[in-house]
């Protein structure tokens, strides 16, 4: 590993993950001034309203319901199965599409609407070609 491409920490695993230095992780979205609809990843135009250029960045809650999941048998060599892909509908708006984590991959043990909260955790021990590793989001229910 080249010293001018180690990272000072762990890289986040998408560009809506912020890692602060000295900060708490959070996830970013994207807010219309003029009809408050937040938006993943940065943007000019409102796609709700039309407003041009009057989007700013907001930090997203890190609590939500859950509101839909599919549980995945078949993935990837090396994504271990079965796993929860989850659409969580944050507090205070935005959704976001992750992880479940922390509950059995069984329908009978997952419901619709439940609450839950985001977690920042090591993406999985996966590490880029120069060794930096990577920070990732999940969800998992709320106690």
């Amino acid at each position: 590993m080249s010293e001018e491409n180690a990272a000072q920490g762990p890289l986040p695993v998408v560009d809506f993950l912020k890692l602060p230095e000295g900060g708490d992780p959070y996830l970013e979205g994207h807010k219309c001034k003029s009809c408050d609809a937040i938006f993943l990843g940065e943007r000019n135009i409102c796609s709700k309203c039309g407003t041009r250029g009057e989007i700013g960045p907001v930090k997203l809650g890190n609590t939500g319901t859950l509101y839909v999941y599919s549980i995945v048998h078949r993935s990837f060599p090396g994504i271990e199965v079965p796993y929860i892909s989850a659409i969580v509908d944050l507090d205070g708006g935005g959704t976001v599409k992750g992880n479940l984590i922390g509950v059995d991959p069984d329908p009978e043990k997952i419901e619709f609407g439940m609450p839950v909260e985001v977690v920042y955790k090591d993406a999985l021990g996966r590490k880029d070609k120069d060794g930096n590793s990577y920070t990732s989001y999940f969800f998992q229910p709320r106690s």
